[in-house]
């Protein structure tokens, strides 16, 4: 079995996270938290405190 999108916050098992290099041109991000309908807002900084991420241009 396959799954879909996953939020970056509130996995059980640590995955690599990229998110596109276009995010640090914003203020805030919205991602998923990690439940259906629920949403998250804050900057790639305060995002660096909870989880490890890096940024790449995505195509």
């Amino acid at each position: 079995m396959e799954s879909g999108g996953c939020s970056p916050i509130g996995m059980k098992k640590f995955f690599k996270t990229v998110i596109d290099i276009s995010a640090e041109d914003y203020d805030t991000i919205i991602f998923s938290a990690g439940k259906i309908g629920y949403q998250v807002e804050m900057s790639l900084s305060e995002l660096s405190k909870v989880i490890r991420f890096t940024t790449a241009d995505i195509i």
